[in-house]
């Protein structure tokens, strides 16, 4: 066995998502070899890549098809998440991917969504952190039961800093750790606006693979404004099966897929797609109707993420300060992995293929 061997081997393994082979794309690193046994590493686009198994299989397959049936082979993994931000870039610099999870309106359980697609990532081994921007409505800090506490405040490079509180090993940022949520925040547009800045000039994220935005409902100031303070990677959008719902999902489509805004869409994702009972797991009762995002990610030719089930351990784990990525509920878990795996996916594709998003700049 040879070095130029193995990689002619591993030629013919395809990377799912990207549609060229490990060699082409320059992940194969390390190879090893010693009598009938090879090691090599593969480096991933993403440390949460849901194709590990795939790729290991195919690798080992190649290598004893097309080198030597008696190889023994170790195929190691590590990960440089892929991103199209430079080295020059002046907010979160340490940040990969910006992901922002808006709804066209409320009560649809974004917040749901991105405390559990922060942690499904996390338990991939990204680093990932969460930014609550509802600054009228903040749901976070009940989601992770850090209800009453406080960041605190850092200096770097000569400038005062907020820093993160940590939960499951997730970075978060919310106004509800900033104000007394007995407190109705009573601003109008500019100063909401002035606090989602702040959020990201003012807060030390660190390195993070994913920095995950909990947008407010609808398609207001807020959005605009990080749309115009930062480079969105893409953003997930969030309906429920309804009619009503849909009508509004429709309202974000288009406010990020026109030419002003303009901004990728990783996908689109139906939460409360059905209800399983815990002593019936195997059932689904489509109580606010069936497949309408699944349906309405076809008709706008997006890619469709995923069903979330109505389960009551998510409704109880979020209030609870446990969300259901942290708990015990394996409905509820397969389901969130699913579809963290799939928007893992198109982040990778979209960062393949799409050009750097840059801050957008909006003249009306």
């Amino acid at each position: 066995m040879t070095e130029a061997a193995i990689l002619n081997a591993l030629s013919n393994v395809q990377e799912p998502d990207l549609g060229k082979d490990l060699v082409t794309l320059n992940m194969v690193k390390d190879i090893q070899i010693k009598d009938n046994d090879v090691s090599f590493t593969i480096v991933l686009t993403t440390p949460a890549c849901p194709m590990k198994d795939m790729m290991r299989t195919a690798s080992e397959n190649a290598v004893k098809l097309l080198v030597n049936k008696e190889a023994k082979v170790t195929v190691n993994f590590t990960s440089n998440t892929s991103t199209t931000r430079k080295d020059n870039q002046q907010v979160l610099s340490g940040v990969k991917n910006i992901i922002a999870v808006v709804s066209g309106k409320g009560g649809v359980g974004k917040s749901t969504v991105s405390a559990n697609l922060a942690l499904a990532l996390a338990e991939g081994g990204a680093s990932v952190g969460l930014m609550d921007a509802d600054i009228y409505g903040p749901s976070i800090p009940i989601m992770f039961g850090v209800r009453g506490e406080r960041p605190l405040m850092k200096e770097v490079n000569g400038k005062g800093m907020i820093v993160p509180l940590e939960k499951f090993g997730i970075k978060l940022m919310s106004i509800g750790l900033l104000v007394d949520e007995k407190n109705a925040v009573v601003w109008r547009g500019p100063m909401a606006s002035s606090a989602i800045r702040q959020f990201v000039t003012d807060v030390d994220w660190g390195e993070l693979d994913y920095l995950v935005i909990d947008m407010p409902p609808g398609t207001g100031d807020i959005h605009l404004t990080l749309m115009q303070t930062v480079p969105v990677t893409g953003v997930v959008i969030v309906t429920t099966p309804q009619n009503v719902a849909l009508a509004d999902a429709k309202k974000g489509i288009a406010m990020f897929g026109q030419a002003q805004i303009n901004v990728p869409i990783i996908g689109l994702v139906e939460n409360m797609a059905y209800f399983t009972p815990a002593e019936l797991p195997n059932n689904k009762y489509y109580l606010f109707g069936k497949d309408g995002g699944k349906n309405l990610a076809e008709e706008y030719e997006l890619p469709f993420l995923g069903q979330v089930p109505l389960v009551q351990d998510i409704r109880e784990g979020g209030d609870m300060g446990i969300p259901a990525m942290a708990g015990t509920d394996d409905v509820s878990k397969t389901a969130l992995r699913q579809f963290a795996a799939n928007a893992v996916r198109n982040i990778a594709i979209r960062n393949a293929s799409i050009p750097q998003t840059r801050p957008v700049h909006v003249t009306s």
